[in-house]
């Protein structure tokens, strides 16, 4: 047993506000964290609810303490807001239990929660929710390691972003990319993806990870629609406030991956790694701007119909052989904006330019010059039909030089007369 004096001092010296009201909500006690939570004046008999600034905000808190006192509730505990008279708003949380001996008093404990729910915020921006729960709630998200788990993994990147964000300030780059990442996120959140990191203007994404997604296969590629349907208001949006429109390539890919905690005990961060992720980030690489490739064992995974533009194989780094993909235009009731270079429509007047180009390896450009004819370009400027003697091969990422300018591309398919490129950065000085 603790004497009277112990209790008093740890009463005294605590941070939570502690309170002993009557039955008939009269304040008995207060220790001096309470007196400075409500401004408690000196004089005795004051009714609980009275001390609470009777202001719009505090409409909660108000009630809470009325019910329990009236209902006379054994105990009682809820989060409320409460504002001061300054017009501060604190996060409480409130304990009451009721206390009978010799007469019916209530104890109140309360605790801000003001500052841990500011920390828990952060960490929600900084991460996504259910990493924050993950690293809150679970055993598993306060110590370092991983475990393997069968996700679904979407990886996205905008083309020619790096060409486009050279035009732009700082501040105006920060602005499309802030209002394009906002757009993809609500498309994510939808189907319960989480967002494992910003890799600049790219997105990496994961199914199924740290909370279970039962099909997150089919909920990754419905959230890949969707991003590419959402990439039509971003770019309405981007044409008003003067910005260059952009374009978004994805790739999806399922597979068993070891998720968790990553780092040391001072730094952890929550990851997804394995060969799967290359994977969905290497079929990402293939992709033009509007085109979402999922891998064989996403699509045998997926529940509903899909609208299947094509189909082809491609070879990451670290497999032993050619992995089929197929080109996605829609899910369910779901399409794309557009079937890309399905629709082309040459103009009528050949335009003959003739470039130097070069293969690239990544974000190396080879060293080996190679010369073609741009014959035809379409319509919408998107693609051209490039005529040259070098053999070209699907998918392949290339460098077009004239003067001082560059312009770069993707092979998409060999014609009877050229290749059938993509432009995946401005292409005004080919227009002109």
């Amino acid at each position: 047993m603790i004497s009277p004096e112990q209790a008093q001092y740890f009463f005294t010296n605590t941070e939570d506000a502690v309170c002993i009201i009557s039955s008939s909500g009269e304040v008995l006690y207060a220790n001096p964290a309470a007196e400075k939570l409500f401004e408690i004046p000196s004089e005795s008999g004051i009714k609980i609810w009275k001390v609470v600034p009777f202001i719009e905000g505090n409409d909660g808190l108000i009630q809470l303490f009325i019910d329990a006192v009236s209902n006379k509730v054994a105990s009682h505990e809820a989060i409320v807001d409460y504002v001061n008279n300054e017009g501060v708003t604190s996060n409480l949380h409130v304990r009451m239990t009721c206390h009978e001996q010799g007469q019916l008093v209530y104890l109140i404990v309360i605790t801000n929660l003001t500052q841990l729910m500011k920390v828990n915020s952060a960490l929600v921006r900084y991460t996504s929710p259910e990493i924050a729960d993950y690293a809150l709630t679970t055993e598993e998200g306060q110590r370092s390691g991983g475990q393997k788990k069968n996700v679904t993994v979407l990886m996205s990147d905008l083309r020619g972003f790096t060409a486009l964000s050279s035009g732009l300030e700082a501040e105006e780059l920060i602005t499309v990319l802030n209002h394009y990442f906002e757009a993809m996120m609500t498309c994510m959140q939808k189907y319960h993806g989480t967002l494992i990191e910003f890799l600049g203007d790219g997105i990496f994404i994961v199914f199924g990870a740290p909370k279970e997604v039962p099909d997150h296969a089919t909920c990754a590629v419905k959230c890949a629609v969707e991003m590419q349907i959402a990439m039509k208001d971003v770019n309405e949006w981007n044409r008003k406030n003067g910005y260059p429109e952009l374009e978004m390539g994805i790739g999806i890919n399922t597979g068993d991956v070891i998720v968790g905690n990553i780092g040391s005990q001072e730094k952890m961060k929550y990851g997804c790694m394995g060969s799967e992720v290359n994977v969905a980030g290497r079929l990402e690489s293939n992709t033009i701007g509007g085109q979402i490739f999922i891998t064989e064992s996403t699509k045998d995974l997926i529940s509903e119909e899909l609208f299947i533009v094509s189909s082809g194989k491609f070879l990451p780094k670290g497999v032993p052989g050619e992995l089929k993909y197929f080109d996605i235009g829609g899910i369910g009731d779901l399409r794309a904006v557009d079937s890309l270079e399905n629709a082309i429509v040459w103009e009528d007047v050949p335009l003959n330019k003739r470039y130097k180009f070069y293969f690239l390896d990544g974000k190396n450009v080879e060293k080996e010059t190679h010369r073609g004819i741009i014959r035809y370009i379409s319509q919408n400027h998107r693609f051209a039909l490039l005529e040259t003697n070098t053999e070209l091969e699907d998918k392949q990422n290339i460098m077009l030089c004239k003067s001082d300018d560059r312009i770069y591309a993707k092979v998409i398919r060999k014609e009877d007369n050229g290749f059938v490129i993509c432009f995946t950065s401005s292409i005004q000085t080919v227009k002109d």
